[in-house]
């Protein structure tokens, strides 16, 4: 324990007590011999900046958690649901839309194949959440597709679906963030400024900048935060569902009111061309449906239980979302807008058949749907850390991506996916049509991957019912693969070639890192059978001195206390300052060798580095070189503004000694209020008062 008891005499003669001091109390929390626990207090800054740093961080984020409330920050199901589950259930909100899209490039009478192909769609997205509930139960640890095809398959396919699932989850923040901009737009047209769409590209940026804060401050306090648009939502989403299927029902459909600027009908034959490229497109309402697997570990006990029934609950809800407003849209003969600034979205006018145009509930919907949109980029800002976290273990991600932040979260990473993410939107101008193609492909190649993996899954481990869960992902993994063919075909030359050559990068990148880490491991690795030595190799201490201050002698003294074998070098350009330099030295530093380099080009560090390379060359043959340990003077000023002043060259020169073989760089940091209060009546408070 650190302290001590100090005895105290009372006022009488046998009054004597003892005090218990406990230094470390303030700071740290005694857990056992040689074991502290660190205090709040010890993690506080100690400048006037730092601490003003931390009141705003706090206030922005809040106040930090422990490692031991994480377990309070897990989610329930009812949180779950709109942080996982955003993405995917706003899908509903423009997939119809660009099924619709491509069927009228065949005219008017393509446009009733929209409802069998939402159908198709839905019964993919059943076969995919059901094979993804069971991922959620036999990998609990999370990862999705990346963990299944690692463990079940090979280390370099689940790198694949690795770098599928970050370029997706990219790619559902830019594409989410576009779509709710058109939302706006089709309730305020004033929102798109022109060409430049200099506005709602700001919009959009500063919504990605708040969704990021917001997660930052945690999983439950972002849940809270997100429930409410994502319910109301889904709420009038279904209401609007009801009652356009009544009017169906009944026969009291009336067609929508023709749009300026619709998209022209085409006169193309509706061929299989034309029919697969309309369900490739509508293919992106499977995105995030992952998502749910990926984050099993942010679930409240039991995590695999409650994961998969929230996995049950997202799909039920997206595919009478999606198969509803696909109905609606039909017959009512909705046509989607060509440009968003001449018309409204197709959910708009779905919307405006049970609410009307100018209706309170139609602005609350189209309020609700931009939000959510908004809010589907959240369910990345989730999953994306937690993927990078899982891939940094592994080591194939920077080991700083592992590292929560003060509010629990993976803060490295929420803070990469929001700046690449918001770059990406900048790069396409918003345009929600240019950036769709690059949207779906990541999405099937991790469903196929996972599935597959599943299958062996079952075959490996002959769990209860593996025969009949076999059969439902081996279909699967050949339906995925089939639309994964049809995807990248149908939206290769409109950009999905961009994503067919990032995955091959990205998992060249995760392999680079891992081999870096495996070399340095295997560099760093001490053998079981090593035990170290009272003293391993001989020792020298060099110092590169400017001259003779306070800060000199200090490193002088550590210095000393490192080896016995210590060597002070001094620099210099001027002969008679170099004469000067050596008396002053001899007469109030004596027992310290004194080394002076001449350099007559004024150079300072390449001096110093060649009196170091001469050190090492004549060290006798056969013998193992020293550790040299550089000890570096340096004059901390009282201010931040005042220390560009100092200390330059010393930068210079640690930045050359960097990976010196046999070189440990030691800094010495001299501040003048604080040495004597600290080191008493040490070496330089016997130096004249001038040094």
């Amino acid at each position: 324990m650190i302290g001590g008891r100090r005895p105290i005499q009372g006022r009488k003669l046998a009054d004597k007590r003892v005090r218990v001091e406990r230094p470390h109390s303030a700071y740290f929390r005694y857990a056992g011999p040689g074991q502290l626990v660190a205090k709040p207090a010890a993690s506080q800054a100690r400048s006037g900046f730092g601490r003003q740093w931390l009141r705003a961080k706090a206030w922005l984020i809040g106040r930090p958690l422990a490692s031991e409330d994480e377990i309070s920050e897990r989610l329930s199901k009812r949180l779950a649901l709109p942080i996982f589950s955003s993405d995917a259930i706003s899908s509903s909100a423009y997939a119809t839309e660009e099924i619709l899209k491509v069927l009228a490039l065949a005219g008017a009478g393509a446009l009733f194949l929209s409802i069998p192909l939402a159908i198709a769609i839905t019964g993919l997205l059943t076969v995919v959440a059901i094979s993804y509930r069971q991922v959620c139960r036999a990998f609990p640890g999370g990862g999705g597709a990346y963990a299944v095809a690692r463990k079940e398959l090979l280390p370099i396919l689940g790198l694949v679906a690795a770098g599928a699932l970050l370029i997706d989850y990219v790619m559902t923040v830019a594409v989410s963030t576009s779509s709710a901009m058109d939302q706006l737009i089709s309730m305020a047209p004033v929102l798109d400024n022109g060409q430049d769409h200099r506005l709602r590209i700001g919009i959009a940026v500063v919504v990605i900048a708040l969704i990021t804060v917001a997660n930052l401050r945690g999983l439950r306090e972002s849940g809270n935060i997100f429930a409410v648009p994502t319910y109301l939502f889904v709420g009038l989403a279904l209401l609007i569902v009801m009652a356009g299927v009544f009017h169906v029902v009944t026969g009291t459909v009336t067609p929508f009111p023709p749009q300026p600027e619709v998209t022209p009908m085409g006169t193309q034959a509706i061929g299989t061309f034309l029919i697969l490229r309309a369900f490739a497109s509508g293919s992106v309402a499977l995105t995030g449906v992952e998502a749910i697997a990926n984050g099993v570990p942010a679930f409240k006990p039991p995590e695999a239980k409650n994961a998969a029934n929230t996995m049950l609950a997202m799909a039920v809800l997206l595919g009478t979302i999606f198969i509803g407003v696909t109905v609606i849209a039909h017959a009512y003969q909705i046509v989607p807008s060509q440009d968003l600034s001449g018309g409204p979205t197709v959910i708009a006018m779905v919307a405006q058949t049970a609410f009307g145009k100018d209706g309170p509930l139609f602005y609350v919907f189209q309020m609700a749907t931009a939000l959510i949109l908004f809010l589907a980029a959240n369910t990345s800002f989730n999953a994306f850390p937690r993927l990078g976290a899982i891939l940094a273990e592994d080591g194939y991600f920077p080991r700083q991506f592992s590292f929560r932040g003060d509010r629990l979260a993976y803060s490295w990473g929420i803070v990469l996916l929001a700046a690449i993410a918001a770059g990406l939107y900048v790069l396409f101008g918003g345009n929600t049509t240019n950036l769709i193609p690059l949207y779906s492909v990541g999405v099937f190649v991790c469903f196929t991957l996972s599935q597959a993996g599943m299958v062996r899954h079952w075959v490996r481990t002959h769990d209860s019912g593996w025969w009949w869960r076999g059969i439902v992902n081996a279909f699967g993994a050949l339906l995925t693969l089939v639309v994964l063919v049809i995807v990248l075909t149908e939206k290769f030359e409109h950009g999905a070639w961009v994503v067919a050559v990032l995955i091959p990068t990205l998992v060249a990148m995760m392999l680079f890192i891992q081999r870096q880490y495996r070399a340095s491991a295997r560099q760093l690795a001490v053998r079981p059978e090593f035990v170290l030595p009272p003293k391993l190799r001989e020792e020298r201490a060099i110092v590169p001195v400017p001259g003779l201050t306070r800060a000199v002698v200090r490193a002088v003294n550590v210095a000393r206390s490192v080896a016995d074998d210590v060597i002070a070098v001094y620099i210099s350009d001027d002969p008679e300052d170099a004469r000067a330099m050596r008396e002053r030295w001899e007469r109030q530093v004596p027992g310290v060798q004194l080394v002076i380099v001449e350099s007559p080009y004024r150079a300072l560090a390449g001096p110093f580095m060649a009196y170091l390379d001469v050190l090492d060359r004549a060290w006798p043959p056969g013998h193992e070189e020293p550790i040299t340990f550089v000890v570096v003077p340096e004059y901390v000023a009282r201010h931040w503004w005042e220390r560009i002043l100092y200390n330059q060259s010393a930068r210079r020169l640690r930045a050359l000694l960097v990976g010196r073989p046999h070189t440990v760089v030691v800094d010495v940091p001299y501040r003048r209020d604080e040495a004597d209060r600290f080191h008493g009546l040490d070496a330089e408070s016997s130096t004249p008062a001038d040094a």
